[in-house]
């Protein structure tokens, strides 16, 4: 992940400043915060929503793509969107394995379901964005306004996941004489 982050670093000076739903700010953010979710040990399903947005954001780029290149057909945003959210598989393959568990209605791994959700609430947070510059005149609030909401719903998301989690997942901490101590998240 830091190679990827080191690599886009490398050729953000070469990309054109465009105002879209999702910009490069947004996403070195999101990828930094996705970075130190890993770093910091937390439970996969904060991580999750990390890459969820992260993967929300490519689907922008690549429709942001097919527009410039003029490839129109019916359902494209949407199953491009899908596409893209749906790739997490090929970022943690042979990294996490797939358990699924029943959530609510739904038997689903929990790292799957948070990362869909992460990507939702990432794409809620442009559109309230998009919402409340409408309704001032076509202006933001403040600067950086199009990268605080959606980095900010998407850490409430987070937050929440991080004080209740959607399963009983473990988490391996690192205890002071240095060894690895896997200590249950949730307990009923």
């Amino acid at each position: 992940m830091l190679k990827i982050l080191a690599l886009f670093l490398t050729l953000l000076p070469s990309f054109k400043a465009v105002a879209g739903p999702a910009c490069p700010v947004c996403m070195v953010t999101v990828g930094a915060s996705l970075y130190l979710a890993e770093k910091s040990g937390l439970d996969e399903c904060v991580i999750g929503v990390w890459s969820g947005a992260l993967l929300a954001i490519f689907g922008y780029f690549l429709i942001r793509y097919f527009n410039k290149m003029k490839w129109n057909y019916k359902g494209r945003d949407f199953s491009l969107m899908a596409l893209s959210v749906g790739s997490i598989g090929l970022l943690y393959l042979g990294d996490l394995p797939y358990n699924p568990v029943i959530i609510g209605f739904l038997y689903i791994d929990a790292f799957l379901l948070s990362n869909i959700l992460g990507a939702l609430v990432f794409i809620l947070g442009i559109n309230f964005y998009a919402w409340m510059k409408e309704k001032n005149g076509g202006h933001a609030h403040f600067p950086f306004e199009k990268v605080v909401i959606p980095v900010l719903f998407t850490g409430l998301l987070s937050l929440l996941f991080y004080f209740y989690p959607l399963c009983e997942c473990t988490t391996d901490l690192p205890t002071s004489n240095g060894k690895i101590q896997e200590i249950p998240v949730l307990e009923n």
